[in-house]
């Protein structure tokens, strides 16, 4: 299971950049008014009717694997989580007392950082 997880990993990874890759290939919206203007003759790599539909597909079949890759991976990340917990590793539980709190309730007594009327002593900024 183990070499299943980096393999898809890996293969996120290497979505993620063609990704970017392909979107920064693509020329947006407002490319066509340069065209006007002469700037998109020379642009005529992948054949007459530009690369619109070929580089649209890419990148919607990308997109697709890549969020395969990302589902995938946070069903990984559950199934380690609920391991973790069945081994009995402990889970730490957030409380509402500080850790000053927590040594004056058991002492008895106020903590020394803290005044009378239960603030903390602060130095005074100039």
């Amino acid at each position: 299971m183990d070499w299943l997880e980096t393999l898809v990993v890996v293969v996120h990874v290497v979505i993620a950049v063609a990704l970017v890759g392909l979107v920064l290939i693509q020329q947006g919206k407002g490319a066509d008014a340069g065209a006007a203007f002469g700037g998109g003759a020379s642009q005529t790599v992948f054949g007459s009717q530009g690369s619109g539909s070929f580089l649209t597909r890419m990148t919607t079949l990308l997109a697709i694997v890549f969020f395969v890759t990302s589902f995938s991976l946070a069903v990984f990340a559950k199934q380690r989580a609920e391991v973790a917990g069945q081994a009995g590793i402990p889970v730490v539980q957030e409380s509402s007392k500080t850790p000053a709190d927590t040594s004056a309730a058991e002492d008895g007594a106020a903590a020394p950082s803290e005044t009378g009327n239960g603030e903390p002593e602060l130095p005074e900024l100039e």
